[in-house]
């Protein structure tokens, strides 16, 4: 197939297999670490299929108007659109919970089910016997809030973000899911009001990209993900000391109640310092898949 995806004239039709190959060897030759995977998603998009199902149809002649659109979305992710924004869509978690994404929110990431399945495993079992509220601080596309709430129904699930437009995709998602969560515009916790009881736990994933390596991110980060959620500041750690300051108020957390934090490699002895200097009784640290310090979770005074 050539860049201008027009067969030879002995061989006048294309294959779901032929394209699917042909996509593979363009990314390959742009040097995208996960090429096939890529390609897969994208020509599964073009022809209204699953991934899955493209194995079916391996000997389907794909007609003109499809290679067209899949012409299209080749561009956009040779012009480094990552292929979430692209299809407009990314799963997330084990529970499988497919979220709606654009330029306005980060992409969910793998990393983000750790601090998810660390949070549930931390709470008395369901239901419970007195009413639990976790807060999703900088919530974004929603997904540590929806995650939350699909995984315990009994749990009250607020989630909060200062961006108008983040929060905008976050209840379509939620109304899609058919998940009961109250979404709050604030600036970290300035707007939000802690029930009588205090939250058992509150979760963020928070930008914590020093400042001066934004600009040296991969353009499929740099140049398509909103810099409000990656930009931390000089150190990575200005929203994150913020909000630990805000979550050592008196009310905030219940007794004994938790603070869960992703944050960026080598930044976690820091933040579990700030969390034990600012009167939280314990801080444990956990790594994600790659080995990498990626959670970390305080504990409240009882």
């Amino acid at each position: 197939m050539s860049e201008n995806p027009a067969k030879p004239a002995k061989q006048q039709l294309w294959t779901v297999s032929e394209l699917l190959q042909w996509t593979v060897e363009r990314f390959e030759r742009a040097g995208f670490p996960e090429a096939r995977a890529d390609a897969q998603h994208l020509v599964a998009q073009a022809l209204g299929c699953s991934r899955m199902q493209l194995y079916l149809r391996f000997d389907q002649v794909v007609d003109e108007a499809r290679r067209g659109e899949l012409r299209e979305l080749i561009r956009r992710r040779l012009a480094r659109e990552p292929v979430a924004y692209i299809a407009g869509r990314k799963g997330f978690h084990a529970l499988g919970l497919d979220l709606a994404v654009d330029r306005r929110v980060l992409i969910p990431r793998p990393e983000t089910e750790h601090l998810v399945d660390w949070l549930i495993e931390t709470l008395p079992p369901s239901p419970s016997p007195f009413p639990l509220h976790v807060l999703d601080v900088g919530t974004g596309s929603g997904a540590i809030a929806l995650a939350v709430k699909h995984a315990r129904r009994d749990l009250t699930v607020t989630a909060c973000d200062v961006s108008a437009d983040a929060l905008a995709v976050a209840r379509a998602n939620a109304e899609a899911l058919a998940l009961e969560i109250a979404f709050v515009p604030s600036d970290l916790l300035a707007s939000v009001t802690a029930p009588a009881s205090g939250f058992a736990a509150i979760a963020a994933n928070l930008p914590y990209i020093t400042t001066r390596e934004v600009g040296l991110l991969q353009p499929e980060v740099r140049d398509y993900e909103p810099h409000l959620a990656l930009d931390g500041g000089p150190d990575g750690l200005a929203l994150v000391r913020r909000l630990i300051d805000a979550c050592a108020a008196p009310g905030v957390l219940a007794p004994e109640g938790r603070i869960f934090l992703e944050i960026g490699q080598g930044q976690a002895e820091a933040t579990r310092d700030h969390l034990l200097a600012r009167g939280f009784a314990a801080a444990e640290i956990r790594k994600d898949l790659a080995g990498i310090e990626r959670v970390v979770m305080g504990v409240q005074r009882g």
